[in-house]
């Protein structure tokens, strides 16, 4: 007789039930991936992993070595509770996460940070966290994300934008509900001053106050459209953040995109199935959205604008990011993918989530000269030059970063993991990273499964 499944890799998760860590594997049935557990003290039990199961196969085709990093911790307990970053891990920082704030304006039923009334960090303690980040990453770190709770809420948020700025991150984050923005014109038009390498990262869970009264607790459609208008007028970029939820939202991934498309400024759209992790409820968790089934509902509610295979594994993490870029050309929005074939140049792209043009070709030109690349450098420069303006690579730097703004779109699906689809392979190599008061990053899925309660 067999098996219902067929076998296709072998991790550890941990039991919905003690909570403890144990073996797992991950099964394909009838078209989807689940995790089979098996606790020695509560016996097997399954969850969704993948709502499609061909994701796990085509993921493989760009997988690549990670970044190395510089440990603070030591291995001892296993992952996901030596983290720090510790020796084990896979990936370097991406996406530093700082929590300015655990005070928040909303009481989301959703919140995976459970924050409310709160406290802000100082000054002091926001600069001691953004140097560490800084040298962590050999004093050239990418992201830095500034969050909460509601960051906007901090008396010193302006000082603490400004501050990363002076810093020269590469790219600065501003995490919010948009609420401040709506109603304060002069505090979106004060964010224009940091631009370029700025943008507003906006919570933007759908199109209907029916969704935001669900995952947010009020009514917040025209609030989302006046803090669009006001960082519209300003020239902010901005991408819209939604969290997915069954049953609630999922059947609105379309018209995000296409709003998100129709909207000047928004730069692109971060979809993030919910994750089970603070006040979020527990009893949908045998229904979850995953990324697999995202990028599936993209391609059927955008009717194609964006197929699945546009939306391609990130290289820097392949197990929970998917991302696609699309350049508008004669008013239309055409993916890059479609045009380069990005797996055969994986050596070429960098462990980053802020991908651009430039840097693959100054890789491309690098590499022509180390590796003795030339006929992948000419051909890659051809294609690029297919998608970009002539004479983009030539474009001051203020011109590039005007061009992206208004030109470019990006779609990404950030799958963050808990305790009923935690992942121990995939974790290795989670990306973005929360700074923590007491110096150390720690994996974002980590974090709020097992080390914000100790903070």
């Amino acid at each position: 007789m067999l098996r219902d499944y067929v076998f296709h890799d072998f991790t550890r998760s941990f039991c919905s039930k003690c909570h403890e860590l144990c073996d797992a594997k991950i099964i394909i049935k009838n078209g989807s991936a689940f995790l089979l557990k098996n606790c020695l003290t509560h016996g097997e039990e399954i969850e969704v992993f993948e709502e499609d199961a061909s994701y796990l196969l085509e993921r493989q085709r760009y997988d690549k070595p990670g970044n190395r990093i510089r440990s603070d911790t030591v291995v001892e307990r296993g992952c996901p509770y030596d983290c720090g970053l510790c020796p084990d891990h896979e990936q370097h920082t991406c996406i530093g996460l700082i929590e300015i704030t655990t005070h928040c304006d909303l009481g989301c039923p959703v919140c995976y940070a459970d924050s409310g009334a709160g406290e802000h960090l100082s000054l002091q303690q926001i600069e001691a966290m953004m140097d560490f980040y800084k040298a962590r990453e050999g004093g050239r770190p990418e992201i830095l994300q500034i969050g909460g709770g509601e960051p906007t809420t901090h008396p010193d948020i302006v000082e603490i934008l400004r501050m990363a700025k002076n810093k020269k991150f590469k790219y600065v984050m501003l995490n919010t509900n948009g609420l401040r923005i709506a109603r304060d014109k002069p505090f979106a038009e004060l964010l224009a001053s940091l631009t370029p390498g700025f943008e507003v990262y906006l919570q933007f869970d759908g199109v209907t106050d029916r969704t935001y009264k669900k995952l947010r607790g009020a009514k917040l459609w025209d609030t989302k459209l006046h803090a669009i208008e006001n960082l519209g007028n300003a020239r902010v970029p901005i991408t819209l953040v939604a969290t997915i939820t069954r049953g609630v939202n999922d059947g609105q991934i379309g018209d995000i995109v296409k709003f998100g498309l129709a909207t000047d400024y928004v730069r692109g759209v971060n979809f993030q199935p919910i994750a089970f992790f603070g006040r979020t409820n527990i009893a949908d968790v045998k229904n979850r959205t995953t990324l697999s089934g995202i990028r599936r509902e993209i391609e059927r509610q955008t009717g194609g604008l964006f197929l699945r295979e546009d939306i391609i594994p990130l290289p820097c993490d392949i197990d929970r990011v998917a991302v696609t870029y699309a350049v508008k050309r004669d008013d239309v929005f055409v993916p890059v993918v479609r045009k380069i074939r990005l797996e055969g140049y994986l050596e070429l792209i960098d462990n980053t989530m802020d991908f651009r043009a430039e840097d693959l070709v100054r890789n491309a030109l690098a590499a022509s000269i180390t590796k003795g690349m030339v006929c992948d450098c000419f051909k890659l420069r051809d294609e690029i030059s297919e998608i970009l303006p002539e004479g983009y690579l030539t474009w001051s730097s203020k011109q590039r970063a005007e061009f992206i703004d208004t030109n470019t779109f990006r779609i990404t699906i950030s799958s963050f993991i808990d305790r009923y689809n935690f992942d121990a392979k995939s974790m290795r190599k989670e990306c973005v990273h929360v700074i923590t008061p007491d110096l150390k990053r720690i994996p974002f899925s980590a974090y709020n499964m097992v080390h914000r309660s100790r903070q």
